[in-house]
C-alpha cells in the first residue's frame, strides 16, 4: 500500500505562509535532510504555539527552524522566544532579501534561496530538561504518526471517513 497520497491533501498549509515562506521552508528542508535531520512541518508545542519546522538530529536533539520571510514578518512575530522551552538549538531562516542584522546574535542563523540552504550561524546549544526532551519526542512521534496514517488513509480507496489530521 503506497505511504504518499496522489490526491492533494496538504494539512500542513494552512493559507497563513506565504509563497516566499515556503520557498524558505524547502531550501531548509533540503539542508535538514541531507544532514539526517527528521523535520516535521508546523508542529503544536506544549506552550500551545506551533513551530514551522521541529527537527530531531540522529543524536536525540532538538531543533526548531522559525522561519522570517520579511523584516515586518520578524519585528510583528514576538513568540520566538519561548520556542527555546522545546528545543535544544534555535534556528531563524529566511531568504537574501532579509537583512540579516535584524537576527538575534543568540540564535543560529540559515539562509535559503528555495532550493538549498546554507547555515549562516550555528545555533548555541541549550540542553533540554529530560522530561521535556520526553514529552517532545512522544509529542513528535505520534504527530508523523498521525500524518502518515492520514495520507495512507488518503492514498487507499478502499477506506472511509479519513481520521483526524493533527
Amino acid at each position: 500500500m503506497p505511504i504518499v497520497s496522489p490526491h492533494r491533501l496538504d494539512p500542513l498549509v494552512d493559507g497563513r505562509q506565504s509563497e516566499r515562506a515556503m520557498r524558505v521552508r524547502r531550501g531548509v528542508q533540503r539542508l535538514m535532510s541531507a544532514a539526517r535531520v527528521a523535520l516535521l512541518p508546523e508542529m503544536p508545542l506544549d506552550s500551545g504555539r506551533r513551530a514551522d519546522l521541529v527537527g530531531l538530529t540522529e543524536k536525540g536533539e532538538f531543533v526548531i527552524v522559525e522561519i522570517k520571510s520579511s523584516v515586518e514578518d520578524f519585528r510583528v512575530d514576538r513568540k520566538w522566544p519561548i520556542y527555546r522551552l522545546h528545543c535544544d538549538r534555535l534556528y531563524f531562516a529566511t531568504h537574501p532579501d532579509v537583512p540579516l542584522d535584524i537576527f538575534p546574535e543568540d540564535c543560529g542563523l540559515i539562509l535559503s534561496d528555495g532550493w538549498g540552504a546554507e547555515i549562516l550561524r550555528e545555533a548555541p546549544e541549550h540542553k533540554l530538561a529530560g522530561a521535556t526532551r520526553k514529552a517532545m519526542v512522544l509529542r513528535f512521534a505520534r504527530l508523523a504518526a498521525d500524518r502518515l496514517q492520514v495520507a495512507e488513509w488518503a492514498a487507499n480507496p478502499y477506506m472511509t471517513g479519513l481520521p483526524e489530521a493533527s
